[in-house]
């Protein structure tokens, strides 16, 4: 009896005494309205260990999180997050800083909130299993996941900021979509990632996005894009090189968790403010290969009379009697829009176009003339 009344006078002291956190926690809680509740469960039942990992998610994330996410969803994201890094290597590797930001949150975007990340990390593990960095590990995935999860780009899908499931359940995404899911399972295994992009590219129209990953620094991969020459290649490296930091549409953002008083373009999302980014314009731009003054950067495709994207090999061939030719591959639907042949072609010059459709060789005539870059759209329906 006596036993009973101790634990029970223990119980109401534990149930009146004060929580105790920061200030700046405290005025997160008073922001979170019917849904406080369950952000101070969290806050008592996490961890002791692992409880500023919380703090820092509840610090930061956005508004509408701040009143809607469980306890139970907070609570499983950090002890896997955690959980993670004891299960690679590199795990201990990983600066504080940077796991905070880039291993621990549950999202990248604006995509819906879905409990991801148990299931991805017991999937992902089997394909990084022999990987001894975190920079492998991101190849690896990025190699095999896709195919694994039947996921493929497609214009097609139902939206642009598509979760994991999302694009499970639909076999197909944007660029977005494909970042997405691959930022997620690198986070999974503790590889720190984080999506990348430009809301517009400087010298054609189109966004792009895709996934930054940490290995001592940050490196980039276009997501279901590995480059046979591993990081820090892929197709759309001239575009970014020539990114305008002076206007903003035209810079390149990589986004943060934590507030940085910048904001990540979301082009399906222009006016949000809900997602913080970093500037990473300088790092795209350092390697800027000026346009050769006598040469013209032409971009070709090719579509059906339906407006399919066709894959074909063509060859160009100056019609000024030099000698000169080229070839190369068009891009099928398989590609990102703005994933174009391009070829470096003299200015001011007359060339003949041929390749092959159905059997028969197919000719056509175009031009260059004065300007840095500029688009070959070719129509079977009207060349």
């Amino acid at each position: 009896f006596t036993s009973l009344l101790f634990f029970a006078s223990a119980a109401c002291a534990w149930q009146e005494s004060p929580p105790s956190w920061s200030e700046d926690v405290a005025t997160r809680l008073n922001e979170s309205g019917e849904n406080r509740s369950q952000l101070e469960t969290a806050l008592r039942q996490i961890k002791p260990g692992h409880r500023r990992a919380l703090e820092f998610l509840i610090l930061h994330m956005p508004a509408s999180d701040l009143q809607s996410l469980s306890a139970e969803y907070l609570i499983n994201n950090v002890e896997l997050a955690y959980a993670a890094l004891d299960r690679v290597p590199w795990g201990q590797q990983i600066p504080e800083a940077i796991f905070f930001n880039d291993v621990l949150p549950y999202a990248n975007v604006d995509e819906t909130r879905e409990s991801w990340r148990g299931e991805m990390m017991e999937r992902c593990l089997d394909i990084v299993a022999d990987c001894q960095t975190p920079g492998e590990a991101a190849e690896k995935l990025n190699r095999e996941l896709f195919p694994l999860v039947n996921v493929r780009y497609a214009t097609s899908r139902e939206k642009a900021n598509q979760s994991p499931a999302e694009s499970m359940r639909q076999s197909v995404a944007s660029c977005t979509g494909l970042s997405i899911l691959l930022s997620d399972a690198c986070r999974s295994v503790g590889v720190p990632a984080r999506l990348a992009g430009t809301p517009r590219w400087t010298k054609k129209r189109g966004n792009h996005t895709w996934v930054e990953v940490w290995d001592g620094q940050w490196h980039f991969t276009g997501a279901a894009e590995p480059a046979d020459q591993g990081l820090n290649h892929a197709w759309f490296m001239h575009d970014a090189s020539q990114a305008d930091a002076s206007k903003p549409m035209n810079r390149i953002y990589a986004s943060s968790f934590a507030k940085t008083g910048l904001y990540f373009p979301m082009v399906w999302a222009p006016h949000s403010r809900d997602v913080p980014a970093v500037d990473v314009t300088s790092r795209y731009t350092r390697d800027r290969e000026d346009q050769p003054a006598d040469r013209c950067r032409v971009l070709v495709g090719i579509r059906a009379a339906d407006g399919t994207r066709l894959s074909r090999e063509i060859t160009v061939v100056s019609l000024q009697d030099d000698g000169l030719n080229w070839s190369g591959m068009t891009r099928d639907e398989s590609a990102d829009l703005n994933d174009l042949l391009s070829l470096q072609l003299p200015r001011d010059h007359k060339f003949r176009i041929t390749w092959q459709e159905a059997g028969q060789q197919m000719e056509l005539d175009r031009a260059t003339d004065d300007s840095e870059q500029i688009f070959w759209e070719i129509r079977l329906d009207q060349d």
